[in-house]
C-alpha cells in the first residue's frame, strides 16, 4: 500500500480523476460493443457508428450523468469508509488512554489549564478591544470624538467635553449622520433607607439611532424629551434591573422610580445585553439634560464651557473616509475653540494649544491613548500563550516517551501490514481526544477565571461567561485544535521514521539517544519560557510593591472621605456652609479620629481647575494644567500633608483674608530661581484680588501615579465657596475600621432624605492599582504553573533516561562507581539542562522587557536581582525534581541491571 494512502483516501485529491477515468472507459466499453455489433449485422462502420449514436443519444451529457452517479455512490463509500476508520482509530484511543489513567489525567489537566488560561484572557481582551458595543449598527463608522490640546509640548487627548462644545460640534460638521453625547454618573436611586448610589448613563435623545436595539417592553425617550433647561423626567431600564428590581412584569411602565430629587416615570425597558456606550450596564438610560439637572450640572449648561464631562460618538456618513470626518471634526473643534476663549478670557490661544479633534475607534481602549488595564491584559494573551505552548511541550514530551514505549508495538503492526498514513492518523486521534477533553475542561476554568478577573478588571460589566459566550467558545475550540496538533506531532514525526527492522530486532534501546535529544529540547523550551514568565511576574509584584509604598503627599491608609448627597434638600448657601461646619466638629469628636477637615476635590476622583495670573507670564496655562484645593484649617494635618516652607491654612484666614499655599512644584515653574513665599497669584481673573503665598506644601499625586506634575494650590474654604465640598478624616487607626462609625455619627445630622457616604482613601485609589494588582497576580499565578509543568517534565525526562539507562548504570557500579557519583552524574545532567533553559529564558526577558517596561512602576526590566534570583530558582526546582531519579539510579544493582539486559 503506497505511503500516507490514508491521508489521502481521507482528502480524496485523486477521487474526481478516477471518477472520470473509469466513467469514460466504461461508456467507451459499451459504444464499442455496440459498434461491433452493428458491424456483425451488415452495416458498414460508418453507418454502425452514427446509428450507435443516435441510441446512445448525447454521448457527453450521458457522460456527465454517469460520472455524477458514480462521484455520488464513490464519496458515500469514501465517506463510510472514513467514518469506519475513524471510529475505529477513536475506540484504540479510549482503549489505550483507559489503560493509563494516571497518565490521561496529567496530560488532560495540563491541555486544560493552559487552554482555560488562553479562552479567559481572550474573553477579556475581546471585550476590552475587539467586540464593538451590543447591538451597535455598523461600529466600523463609529468613532469615539478625540479633542486635543498641546500643553508643555505633549499632546493631551481627552474624550471629555462640556455640552456647549457638544452642540458646537453638532451643528459644524457635515461629515456624520448623527452626533450622540453620554455620560455614566453614580446617582442616588430610591428613597429612604432603600437609597442606594447606582450607576446610570445619561444619553442625548438621538443616542438610540446608533444602535438597532429595540425596546422589549414600551418606547426609547426621543430628542424632543431631551430639551435644555430641564429635560423630561423619563427613564429607560436596563434588561438586568428590570428582572432584578422589577421581576421581569410589564406593568413596569408608567410608574416611578426616584432619581436624585425628582421621580422618574419608567417608559420602557432595554433588551437583554444592551449597555449603551460603555462596558458596564447602567441601571437606567435618562435624558441627558434630566440626568445633568441631577448631577448638579450648571444652570447655564448650554452655554457654558466650563462643565467638562461629556463624551461624543459620531457616525460618519456612507463614502466619508476617517481622514476626511477628522479635518470636519477639527474645522468644527477651532470654531468652538474660538467660542469658548470669548467666553474665558484666561484661554490659552489656539496658537499655542493647536487644538485639533480625531475620530478615534468607538472602543476607549483602541486610542489613542490605551488604558493599563488593557494594555496588562493584552500582555497576558501573550503570557497564555505561553503557557500553552509550555503545556504542549510537555503534553509533547509525555506522548513522545509514550511512543517510545511502544516502539516495538508500532514495528509490530508496520510489519502486519498497516500503512504509516494510517498510524498517523491514529497517533492524531489519540492527541486530538485528550486534547478535545482538555479543552473541554479548560472552558469551566475559562468560567470561573473569567468571573475572578471581571471581579478585578471590569467589576461594573454585564458579563457573559465562556460556557454562554460562542466567540469564546469558539477560541477555546480553534485552541483545543491547535494543542491536539501540536502535542501530537512529535509522537507522530517518530513513529513515520521508525525503522521497522531494527525496532523487531533489538526493541526500545535502539535510538534511544536520538530520541532523548528531541525530549531534551523540549524540556529546555519549558525551562526558558517559565524563567521569562516568572521575571515578568517580578517585575510585576516589585512594581506593586513601589506604587503601595510611593509617597504620595497624603496618607491613603488612615483617611476617610466623606461626601454629602443632599436628594433634593433645600437649603440656603448659609446654612449649607453651617451644616458642613456642623458635621466637621461631630467627626472630630468622634471616637477614634485624630484630625478633620474640610476639601473641594478627591484625588484621583475630582480635580478643579481656575485661570490663574502671575505678572510676569503671559499665560499659565502654557506652564501646564493648575489643580485647585479648597480646603479648612487642619487640612494638612488630616492628610498627611508636609508643608515644607512657610505655614499652613489657619483659623485666622477668614473670608476676606487671600492667602494661597502653593505646591514644591507649583513654586519651581512659576518662580524658578526665587522664592514662592510672599508672591502674588490672582485667581479666575485679572481682575482678581492677589493670593499672597503663604506656604510650600510637599507635592501630591491627585490625578496619575506615574508622571503627576504635581501643579497644585490651596485656598482657604472661607474664601472659596464654603456652602460646598465634603469631609476627610483622619483615623487614630486602620481607616477602614472607623467607616460605620463616622458614617453613623455624621448621618444624625442630615437633614430630611439627604445622606452621607464614608468612603476609605484606598478604594479611591483601587482603580489606579488595578493593573499593577492584575498584572503581579496573572504573571505570577502563570509562571508558577508553567514552572510546575517544566518540573513535572524534567522529573519525567529524568525519570526516563534513569530507566533507559539501567544497564549503563549498573556497569558503572560494578566498576566502582559510588552512590554520589551516580547522584552526582544524574543531577548535573538536569542542572546542566536547567542552566542551558535559564540562560536562553533570561535572554528572552531581556529583550521582553523594553516592551513591558512602560507598564512597571519604578522599576527596572533589567533588575539583577530579579533575573538571578529567578534563574537559581530554576536550579534549585530542577535540583529537587532529579533528586528522586538520582536516588533510585543510585539503587541499581549492577547483577539484576546485567542479567536483565
Amino acid at each position: 500500500m503506497p505511503r500516507f494512502e490514508g491521508l489521502r483516501r481521507f482528502f480524496r485529491l485523486d477521487r474526481a480523476a478516477d471518477v472520470e477515468r473509469a466513467v469514460g472507459d466504461e461508456l467507451d466499453f459499451h459504444f464499442d460493443s455496440r459498434v461491433r455489433e452493428l458491424v456483425e449485422r451488415g452495416m458498414s462502420p460508418a453507418e454502425a457508428r452514427q446509428e450507435a449514436e443516435r441510441r446512445f443519444g448525447d454521448l457527453e451529457r450521458t457522460r456527465a450523468r454517469l460520472e455524477a452517479i458514480d462521484r455520488e455512490r464513490v464519496g458515500e463509500r469514501s465517506r463510510a469508509e472514513w467514518w469506519g476508520g475513524f471510529t475505529q482509530d477513536l475506540r484504540y484511543a479510549l482503549r489505550g488512554l483507559r489503560l493509563k489513567p494516571g497518565f490521561t489525567l496529567g496530560v488532560v489537566l495540563t491541555l486544560a489549564l493552559g487552554i482555560g488560561a488562553n479562552a479567559t484572557m481572550f474573553g477579556i481582551v475581546d471585550r476590552l478591544l475587539l467586540r464593538g458595543p451590543a447591538y451597535m449598527n455598523d461600529p466600523a463608522r463609529v468613532h469615539r470624538v478625540n479633542l486635543i490640546r498641546t500643553l508643555q509640548g505633549e499632546e493631551r487627548p481627552g474624550t471629555n467635553t462640556s455640552y456647549r462644545t457638544y452642540l458646537d460640534l453638532l451643528g459644524s460638521t457635515t461629515s456624520f449622520d448623527n452626533l450622540a453625547a453620554f455620560f455614566l454618573p453614580k446617582l442616588p436611586v430610591g428613597t429612604g433607607e432603600e437609597a442606594r448610589e447606582m450607576t446610570l448613563e445619561v444619553v442625548t435623545g438621538n443616542f438610540w439611532q446608533l444602535y438597532d436595539a429595540r425596546p422589549v417592553i414600551g418606547r426609547f425617550f426621543g430628542p424632543d424629551e431631551d430639551q435644555l433647561p430641564t429635560g423630561t423626567p423619563v427613564a429607560v431600564l436596563s434588561y438586568g434591573y428590570w428582572h432584578s428590581r422589577y421581576g421581569a412584569h410589564s406593568d413596569v411602565l408608567g410608574q416611578r422610580m426616584r432619581i436624585g430629587t425628582r421621580d422618574f416615570t419608567i417608559i420602557g425597558v432595554a433588551p437583554r445585553g444592551f449597555n449603551g456606550a460603555g462596558l458596564e450596564q447602567p441601571i437606567a438610560f435618562l435624558p441627558l439634560t434630566a440626568g445633568a439637572v441631577e448631577m448638579g450640572g450648571p444652570p447655564d449648561l448650554g452655554t457654558t464651557y466650563s462643565w467638562r464631562w461629556l463624551e461624543i460618538f459620531a457616525r460618519r456618513k456612507p463614502g466619508v473616509s476617517v481622514a476626511a470626518a477628522t479635518a470636519d471634526l477639527t474645522q468644527a473643534y477651532l470654531r468652538s475653540y474660538a467660542s469658548q476663549a470669548e467666553q474665558q478670557s484666561g484661554l490659552t490661544p489656539a496658537g499655542i494649544t493647536h487644538p485639533h479633534a480625531l475620530a478615534a475607534p468607538v472602543l476607549r481602549d483602541r486610542g489613542p491613548r490605551q488604558g493599563d488595564d488593557s494594555k496588562v491584559a493584552t500582555w497576558l494573551i501573550g503570557v497564555a500563550a505561553i503557557v500553552l505552548i509550555i503545556a504542549c511541550a510537555n503534553v509533547g514530551n509525555l506522548l513522545l516517551a509514550r511512543a517510545f514505549g511502544r516502539r516495538r508495538e508500532i514495528a509490530v503492526r508496520l510489519a502486519l501490514g498497516i500503512s504509516r498514513g494510517r498510524l498517523l492518523t491514529q497517533l492524531l486521534t489519540e492527541s486530538l481526544l485528550l486534547a478535545a477533553v482538555g479543552g473541554a475542561l479548560g472552558v469551566v476554568v475559562a468560567q470561573w477565571g473569567g468571573n475572578v478577573l471581571r471581579a478585578m478588571l471590569l467589576p461594573d460589566m454585564e458579563w457573559t461567561g465562556a460556557l454562554a459566550d460562542p466567540r469564546v467558545l469558539l477560541f477555546a475550540a480553534l485552541a483545543t485544535l491547535v494543542a491536539g496538533l501540536l502535542t501530537g506531532l512529535a509522537p507522530a514525526l517518530h513513529a513515520g521514521r521508525s525503522d521497522v527492522a531494527a525496532a523487531l530486532k533489538t526493541g526500545v534501546r535502539e535510538g534511544t539517544y536520538h530520541r532523548s535529544f528531541t525530549r531534551t529540547a523540549l524540556l529546555v523550551i519549558q525551562g526558558a519560557l517559565s524563567v521569562v514568565l516568572l521575571v515578568g511576574a517580578g517585575l510585576f509584584v516589585r512594581s506593586l510593591h513601589n506604587v503601595k509604598t510611593m509617597p504620595l503627599g497624603y496618607d491613603r491608609t488612615r483617611v476617610l472621605y466623606v461626601n454629602l448627597d443632599m436628594r433634593g434638600e433645600s437649603l440656603s448657601t448659609a446654612e449649607q456652609a453651617l451644616l458642613r461646619d456642623r458635621l466637621l466638629e461631630r467627626a472630630r469628636s468622634t471616637p477614634g479620629v485624630e484630625h478633620a477637615a474640610r476639601n473641594m476635590t478627591v484625588p484621583f476622583w475630582m480635580t478643579m481647575n481656575q485661570p490663574l495670573f502671575v505678572a510676569g507670564i503671559d499665560s499659565m496655562s502654557r506652564l501646564g494644567s493648575f489643580d485647585l484645593q479648597a480646603v479648612s484649617p487642619g487640612y494638612f494635618e488630616t492628610m498627611g500633608t508636609r508643608i515644607l516652607r512657610g505655614r499652613p491654612i489657619t483659623p485666622e484666614d477668614r473670608a476676606g483674608a487671600h492667602v494661597m499655599v502653593v505646591s514644591q512644584s507649583m513654586a519651581r515653574v512659576t518662580w524658578p530661581g526665587k522664592e514662592a513665599l510672599g508672591q502674588c497669584v490672582k485667581v479666575g481673573a485679572d481682575t482678581m484680588p492677589c493670593n499672597t503665598v503663604v506656604g510650600i506644601a510637599e507635592d501630591i499625586h491627585a490625578a496619575s501615579l506615574k508622571d503627576d506634575p504635581g501643579l497644585t494650590y490651596y485656598l482657604a474654604m472661607a474664601q472659596w465657596r464654603p456652602h460646598r465640598g465634603g469631609l476627610f478624616v483622619r483615623a487614630r487607626g486602620d481607616a477602614t475600621q472607623l467607616v460605620e462609625t463616622v458614617r453613623s455619627q455624621l448621618q444624625g445630622l442630615m437633614p430630611g432624605a439627604s445622606y452621607v457616604t464614608v468612603t476609605p482613601l484606598t478604594e479611591v485609589l483601587e482603580p489606579e492599582m488595578r493593573s499593577f494588582e492584575l498584572g503581579a497576580m496573572m504573571f505570577t499565578i502563570f509562571g508558577v504553573l508553567a514552572l510546575v509543568v517544566a518540573a513535572i517534565g524534567l522529573y519525567s525526562v529524568v525519570a526516563y533516561s534513569v530507566a533507559q539507562r539501567t544497564h549503563e548504570l549498573g556497569v558503572r557500579v560494578a566498576l566502582g562507581a559510588q552512590t554520589p557519583d551516580l547522584i552526582g552524574l544524574v543531577v548535573g545532567e538536569a542542572l546542566r539542562l536547567a542552566a542551558i533553559a535559564a540562560a536562553i529564558g533570561t535572554v528572552g526577558a531581556l529583550v521582553a522587557g523594553r516592551w513591558v517596561a512602560p507598564l512597571l512602576f519604578n522599576t527596572s526590566p533589567k533588575d539583577p536581582w530579579i533575573l538571578g534570583g529567578v534563574a537559581l530558582g530554576l536550579l534549585g526546582i530542577a535540583a529537587a525534581a532529579s533528586l528522586a531519579p538520582a536516588l533510585r539510579a543510585a539503587r541499581v544493582d549492577p547483577n539484576v541491571a546485567l542479567r536483565a539486559d
